[in-house]
C-alpha cells in the first residue's frame, strides 16, 4: 500500500511541481537517530534490501528524463562516467549521470581548452583563485535564490557567506559558490587524532627492529633499509619498497614542485605556498633556498634512491598504480593520513600489522586546523546551466551536503560497510572493514558491483568527514566512532601507547611541543598577471622535471649539480619576480590567519 501511495504522490509531483521533488531527501536529518530505515525481505534467497524514506520520497525521479551532467573536478583521479553503487545512489534520487572531467588525468591544458569554449562544466570544483577568474570571465552563474531555499547547504551559511562576501565586487551578498570540506567544528582547533602528513611505519616491522628511536632523516632511512632487507617482498612475492612515489598530482593544489616532496616539507613545520615556503616562525624563504625544506626533502628521497629504497616505477606510475601497491602491502613508509585506509583494518590494527605514526625526533609537524571555512577549493555551477538541469543540479548539491549523503561519502553503505546500533550510533561490519582496499563485492544490500570500483569518483566533499553527524553525535568518519575505537584497541595501539606515552599521535605532538597548527581561512587572493602566469608556467615545468631527475641522481655531486642548474634556469625564467608576487599574496592569507589566532 505504501508503494502505491508513493507512486501516486510521485505522479502528482511530476505534474504539479517537478522542481521540488528532492527538497526533502535526507531521512536522517528528520529523525536524528541514524535513519528510519525499512528492511524488507525479497523472494530471492532472503537478501535484505534497505529503503530509506529519502528513497521512497524520490521514487518520482524515475519519471524524470535521465540527464548527464559534466563535473570539472580538480580533485578527481578518475575521468569518465561514474559507475557502480554511487552511480546507482545518484540515479535513484535524481536520475542524473555524473561525467567527471579530471585535469589530473587529462592534463592541465584541458582547463584552458574548456575555458576557451565558454563551458568549463555544469558543476565545477576549482581552486579559489581559478574560481574567481572563471567568475570574472562569466563562466560561473549566480545561485543566490536556490542557496537561500536550500536545506542542508544553509547549515553552513557562516562559512559560505564568508567566502562569497570576500569575492571582489560582491557587495550585495550574492552567492556564487561554496567551499569544499567545510566543517561544523572549529576554525582554530585540530579535532582529528592524526595530521595530514607525518611518517607512518608498519608497526610489526618497526617492532621487529626493537622500535628504535629515530633521530633524523638519516635514521629514518636506516630503519627503512633494515625493513626492506628483512622483507624484500610481500606475502605474494611482489617487491616491496619503503618509498613509493607518483607524479600525477604534481603542480596541483597551489604548489611549485612535485607533490610528494611538497607534502614532506610539512614534517619540518613548513608549508609551501607556490614558489614560497612559509616557515614555522612565520617568515618566508624561496623554494630554491638550498637551506630550505624543499631541498632537504628532495635530498631525503635521493638518499633513499641511492640506498635502493625508491620504487623504480615511481617516475612513471600514477595514483591508481600506487593504491594497488599500498593495498598489497608493498610500501613501507606512508605519509598521507588517509593512505592507511589502503591497509589498516580492525584485524591488522589489533594484530599489530597496521601503519601508525612514528616520530622522528628532529621534526616539528605542520598541521592545518579543521577546515571550518573550507579547504581552498570551491564548488560552483556553470553559467550555461539553466532550466530543469539547473534545478536538478542544485537539488543534488544540497543533498550532497546532507547527513544521508555524507554517510555514503564518508562511511559507505549502511548494511554493508556499517550498521546502526540500538543506541542510534554506528559500528563497522568487521568483514567489510577493508571493502575499499580489497574492492569487495557488495552483498546484502540492493546496490551492486565491487565497492572501490563504484566508490564516489568526485573525490571531493562539501562537508569534511570530521564534522559531527547530527544522527549520531559522532564524526562521519568511522575511526572516531566509539564503537570503532573499542574494536581496534588491540596490539598496535596498546604497544604504541606504551612506547610513546600518549593515546594518539596528535596528543604526542602537543605534549612534546612538536605541532604547529595554522587556522584555515577563506580569503580572495589576487590572480596572476599575464606576465606572472607565463613565468609560473615555465618555473613549474622546470622544477617538476628537474626534481624528478634529482631523485634518481646516482651520487651527491650529480644531485647538487642538477639543483644548481635548475636554480639558474628558474632565475632565467624570472623566478625572483614570481617569488616576490607569491610572498605578497601569501601574506594576505597569513594576516587573516593571524587575526583569528
Amino acid at each position: 500500500m505504501k508503494k502505491v501511495i508513493a507512486l501516486l504522490l510521485s505522479l502528482v509531483l511530476v505534474i504539479g511541481c517537478l522542481s521540488a521533488c528532492s527538497k526533502k531527501e535526507d531521512n536522517n536529518a528528520n529523525n536524528g537517530n541514524g535513519g528510519n530505515t525499512q528492511n524488507t525481505e525479497n523472494n530471492n534467497g532472503g537478501e535484505t534490501t534497505t529503503t530509506t524514506p529519502a528513497e521512497t520520497e524520490n521514487q518520482g525521479s524515475a519519471q524524470k528524463e535521465l540527464l548527464r551532467i559534466e563535473i570539472y573536478d580538480k580533485a578527481a583521479n578518475y575521468q569518465g562516467v561514474q559507475t557502480g553503487w554511487f552511480a546507482e545512489v545518484v540515479k535513484e534520487r535524481f536520475n542524473l549521470e555524473l561525467n567527471i572531467i579530471a585535469p589530473q588525468v587529462a592534463g592541465e591544458a584541458i582547463y584552458q581548452t574548456r575555458v576557451s569554449t565558454g563551458n568549463l562544466g555544469d558543476i565545477v570544483i576549482l581552486d579559489q583563485t581559478e574560481f574567481n577568474d572563471c567568475l570574472s570571465q562569466g563562466l560561473i552563474r549566480e545561485i543566490t535564490n536556490e542557496y537561500k531555499n536550500s536545506k542542508y547547504l544553509k547549515e553552513f551559511d557562516k562559512q559560505i557567506m564568508n567566502f562569497n562576501n570576500g569575492i571582489p565586487g560582491n557587495t550585495e551578498g550574492k552567492v556564487y559558490g561554496f567551499p569544499t570540506e567545510m566543517t561544523n567544528t572549529s576554525p582554530t582547533e585540530r579535532s582529528e587524532d592524526t595530521i595530514y602528513s607525518s611518517p607512518m611505519l608498519r608497526w610489526d616491522l618497526y617492532q621487529e627492529l626493537g622500535a628504535p628511536e629515530i633521530k633524523d632523516l638519516k635514521g629514518l632511512l636506516d630503519v627503512l633499509k633494515q625493513m626492506k632487507d628483512a622483507h624484500p617482498v610481500n606475502e605474494q612475492g611482489d617487491p616491496c619498497y619503503p618509498l613509493v612515489l607518483w607524479g600525477d598530482w604534481d603542480n596541483n593544489d597551489n604548489m611549485l614542485g612535485i607533490a610528494n616532496v611538497v607534502q614532506l616539507t610539512t614534517w619540518y613545520g613548513d608549508k609551501i605556498k607556490e614558489s614560497a615556503i612559509l616557515q614555522k616562525d612565520g617568515t618566508f624563504t624561496p623554494v630554491t633556498d638550498k637551506n630550505g625544506s624543499y631541498y632537504k626533502m628532495l635530498k631525503f628521497l635521493n638518499d633513499g634512491y641511492q640506498m635502493g629504497l625508491v620504487d623504480p616505477d615511481s617516475a612513471t606510475q600514477d595514483w591508481n598504480n600506487v593504491w594497488a601497491k599500498m593495498c598489497a602491502g608493498q610500501m613501507y613508509l606512508m605519509w598521507y593520513s588517509w593512505q592507511v585506509g589502503a591497509w589498516n583494518s580492525q584485524e591488522r590494527i589489533n594484530n599489530g600489522t597496521a601503519y601508525i605514526f612514528v616520530p622522528v625526533m628532529d621534526q616539528t609537524y605542520y598541521a592545518d586546523a579543521d577546515t571550518y571555512y573550507g579547504s581552498g577549493r570551491i564548488w560552483g555551477v556553470g553559467s550555461g546551466v539553466s532550466g530543469e538541469k539547473y534545478d536538478r543540479i542544485m537539488e543534488f548539491l544540497d543533498w550532497y551536503a546532507s547527513p544521508e549523503s555524507l554517510q555514503f561519502q564518508h562511511a559507505g553503505i549502511e548494511g554493508f560497510n556499517y550498521r546502526k546500533l540500538d543506541n542510534g550510533k554506528y559500528e563497522v561490519i568487521p568483514e567489510h572493514d577493508s571493502a575499499d582496499a580489497d574492492n569487495q563485492e557488495i552483498t546484502g544490500v540492493k546496490y551492486t558491483g565491487k565497492y572501490n570500483d563504484g566508490n564516489n569518483k568526485i573525490n571531493q566533499w562539501i562537508v569534511g568527514a570530521i564534522s559531527t553527524n547530527p544522527n549520531t553525535g559522532e564524526s562521519y568518519t568511522k575511526t572516531y566512532w566509539q564503537s570503532y575505537k573499542d574494536a581496534t584497541n588491540g596490539k598496535t595501539k596498546q604497544e604504541w601507547r606504551e612506547r610513546f606515552g600518549a593515546s594518539e599521535p596528535v596528543e604526542w605532538m602537543k605534549k612534546n611541543n612538536r605541532l604547529v597548527i595554522n587556522p584555515i581561512v577563506s580569503v580572495s587572493l589576487p590572480s596572476d598577471t599575464a606576465d606572472i602566469d607565463v613565468k609560473r608556467s615555465q618555473c613549474k615545468q622546470e622544477i617538476k622535471d628537474a626534481s624528478w631527475r634529482m631523485i634518481f641522481a646516482n651520487d651527491n655531486a650529480s644531485f647538487d649539480a642538477m639543483w644548481d642548474e635548475m636554480v639558474a634556469n628558474l632565475n632565467a625564467f624570472g623566478f625572483e619576480d614570481l617569488y616576490k608576487f607569491d610572498v605578497e599574496r601569501a601574506k594576505i592569507e597569513q594576516d587573516a590567519k593571524n587575526a583569528i589566532k
